[in-house]
């Protein structure tokens, strides 16, 4: 079987192999395979009404389908998770979830999950994220750990046809109430990232305390088996609450009020340390398929590589353990870095955009909503206003909560501050990539405010609140 190693060596330029000719699987999804098999409508009413949910009612996803998980159990599962993320589990715990990521040795981003403990015997619950999914997967295959694992792949590409459990978040000012009816007995006070167990008409169900658009949530979890009584009981009780299920095209675009950067490229494309890693994995995995996007060209792969401190995650590096990347991560601290921040767009220059798709003359690149970026990752210049690079936009997409359009960036720390303007270059070079979802087109600006993540205040006072 062909390597990722083999497809990095077998390519004179891999920025410009990702940038015209792959396609993402999240892109890959729309269409054939995963649109068939995911199970989840685009749009159960419409995401517009359905965003709106998240802020003024309730809103029901359904996780099931498209997050992989990675079950990780035996006398060695602890020692080798800690050993490899900078997160500390000195505080781990059966009643708390925690926010877990991954570094390479020279202090880059691999991926990050929710991890969930459920004990000694059953070991660890690692939900959604295939790079670090992968990295964990062959650290227990090549290391000196006893461990065992087993992979829960996505719903299209699982051999059972099923998975091992069902997932749903409900969230929204109104998820309480729905919650503490649904639950026998009533819903327990929670603080945010803690864990329970309550039953649902006699259904055991897991709880975590979390959300997914940035508002007071929960996060519920039990055997495949029981998704159907468990959803329809949930619809039924939010009928009068004003519950909407979001379909897919909603939940992607959670990111631009919640602040979570999605999919990050994994930093493992380069460096001689990584190379057995690279033969591992295999040319067609998540890391070879990644689809690179946007204003921002570099020949230099590791361009597009993020850190911890760009990911917002400065808070979760524990040196109380030694991890790979500590070296790294130690000689970074107190050095110029990058920090992450949104960007409110400027509605002038969002509707010049969309002017020219109205207008004789020049054509730019298409504003999709609700959500607008067209790779996998993406990636977009983001300059001061004297042209001097100062950071990455990635994610971008329409909030009809805010009526903006927001993007999220790693921003150089110094150009960082709230309120500052900055420019957004909107478009790819040379007329646009090859990727056949691209259209040709011409590149601009957009003028952006420098925000902070959550965005909405609304997020900012509710996402840790208990529940």
């Amino acid at each position: 079987m062909k390597s990722l190693q083999d497809l990095v060596d077998s390519k004179e330029n891999l920025v410009e192999y990702f940038y015209n000719d792959t396609i993402s699987p999240f892109h890959a999804s729309r269409t054939g395979l995963f649109a068939t098999k995911n199970l989840i409508a685009p749009e159960y009413s419409n995401w517009r009404e359905e965003q709106r949910a998240w802020r003024e009612t309730a809103v029901l996803f359904n996780q099931s389908h498209h997050m992989p998980v990675l079950y990780v159990r035996g006398p060695d599962a602890r020692r080798m998770l800690e050993y490899l993320s900078p997160c500390s589990f000195a505080n781990l715990s059966t009643e708390r979830a925690k926010q877990y990521f991954a570094c390479t040795p020279r202090g880059h981003h691999v991926g990050d999950c929710v991890v969930y403990y459920h004990g000694e015997s059953e070991g660890f619950e690692l939900i959604s994220g295939m790079p670090i999914l992968n990295w964990v997967r062959f650290h227990g295959e090549s290391g000196d750990y006893d461990v065992a694992m087993e992979f829960d792949p996505t719903t299209p590409f699982n051999p059972t046809g099923k998975r091992t459990k069902y997932r749903f978040q409900v969230e929204g000012p109104n998820a309480r109430t729905i919650l503490d009816e649904a639950c026998d007995g009533g819903f327990p006070e929670l603080k945010f990232f803690r864990v329970t167990n309550v039953t649902m008409r006699g259904h055991k169900v897991q709880v975590l305390r979390h959300g997914m658009a940035g508002h007071a949530g929960a996060e519920l979890s039990g055997p495949y088996d029981e998704l159907d009584a468990v959803r329809d009981l949930l619809v039924g009780i939010g009928e009068k609450y004003g519950l909407r299920q979001a379909g897919s095209r909603t939940y992607f675009s959670t990111a631009a009020e919640d602040g979570w950067v999605p999919y990050p490229l994994p930093g493992i494309y380069t460096g001689e340390e990584l190379r057995a890693y690279r033969e591992w994995l295999p040319a067609d995995s998540w890391e070879g398929n990644a689809q690179l996007a946007g204003s921002l060209y570099s020949d230099n792969i590791e361009d597009y590589y993020w850190t911890p401190s760009g990911l917002g995650y400065d808070k979760l590096v524990k040196f109380d353990h030694d991890f790979i990347g500590r070296e790294a991560l130690e000689a970074a601290a107190g050095k110029p870095r990058r920090v992450k921040r949104a960007l409110q767009w400027n509605r002038e220059d969002v509707l010049k955009i969309y002017e020219t798709q109205l207008t004789p003359g020049p054509l730019y690149k298409a504003i999709d909503q609700p959500t607008s970026y067209f790779g996998w990752p993406q990636a977009d210049e983001v300059r001061s206003q004297d042209g001097t690079l100062i950071g990455m936009s990635q994610f971008a997409g329409y909030n009809i909560n805010e009526r903006d359009m927001l993007s999220l960036c790693c921003i150089d720390e110094d150009h960082a501050d709230l309120g500052r303007e900055v420019v957004i270059t909107w478009g790819e070079i040379n007329g646009g990539s090859r990727k056949p979802h691209v259209e040709r087109h011409e590149q601009t600006t957009i003028r952006a405010i420098v925000s902070p993540t959550p965005y909405s205040k609304s997020a900012q006072e509710h996402l840790k609140a208990s529940i």
